[in-house]
């Protein structure tokens, strides 16, 4: 089953997300979503609001997002990549420009967690050009809406475990995995689960129907941890130093590794 960890591009710093993006290349990723900050968001919790926050601080945007993973494109990471972004970001933009700069950059898809399907319509259309699916999110919701959106989706689906922001639970919502089961009987394509998993072995009988699983809130949660005990253990070191992404980095794979079991 694949495991698809969430990022939010240039948090905790562009160049250590960079480096993580490889990391978690080498430790079997079969998919990255990488989040655009905004400063608005409407599906993030507060785990991924202050990432944002911390990653605009350095000048994170749609444009510098698209000009880093252009960059870790050239240096050679293969794994396919998601951009995850609000549609606000996309308009100001302009949809023929967007579709032609994500392709460019190298994402392979894109997901606007705040795009209903009925007006999706264009940003597909602009996308579609460039062979590159606009993902659709499925939310415990009406029969008949799940069929309609599953029937239609492009490259995967993403099922959102819970109504409600990301962010960790300790248990899914009680249908989930009669949810899941309603989407793959219409699902043409891949179908995985995301907004609340820590890790993989709290799936349980879900894995059986599950294609993926994503990994957002947690992974943050993670960085921001190893960021603290590093600040605590290597106080004269700065965070740009060779030894403070050394020993960040042994300890994000470390954590990679546990979160898969």
């Amino acid at each position: 089953m694949m495991f698809v960890p969430f990022l939010t591009a240039g948090f905790p710093t562009p160049s250590l997300f960079k480096k993580m993006l490889f990391i978690l290349e080498e430790e079997g990723a079969g998919m990255i979503e990488i989040g655009v900050p905004y400063s608005d968001p409407l599906a993030d919790g507060p785990t991924i609001q202050r990432s944002s926050i911390r990653a605009i601080d350095q000048g994170m945007n749609i444009r510098t997002v698209l000009d880093l993973i252009k960059e870790v494109r050239k240096e050679g990471l293969k794994v396919p990549l998601v951009l995850f972004t609000y549609y606000n970001p996309l308009l100001q933009m302009g949809l023929e420009q967007v579709a032609k700069e994500v392709v460019q950059s190298g994402f392979n898809g894109v997901l606007v967690p705040d795009l209903p399907i009925e007006e999706s319509q264009p940003l597909k259309e602009a996308l579609k050009q460039y062979h590159i699916p606009l993902i659709s999110l499925i939310a415990p919701t009406s029969f008949e809406r799940i069929e309609a959106i599953a029937k239609q989706a492009e490259g995967f689906i993403y099922i959102v475990s819970s109504l409600g922001v990301t962010g960790e639970r300790s248990q899914f919502h009680t249908k989930v995995k009669q949810l899941v089961q309603t989407v793959k009987q219409f699902a043409q394509v891949p179908v995985v689960l995301g907004f609340g998993i820590k890790q993989k072995s709290q799936l349980g009988s879900l894995t059986e129907d599950l294609d993926g699983y994503v990994i957002g809130s947690a992974l943050i949660r993670i960085i921001e941890e190893i960021e603290q005990e590093l600040r605590e253990s290597l106080v004269p070191e700065s965070i740009e130093s060779e030894e403070f992404q050394f020993q960040f980095l042994e300890r994000f794979r470390q954590r990679i590794r546990e979160v898969q079991q």
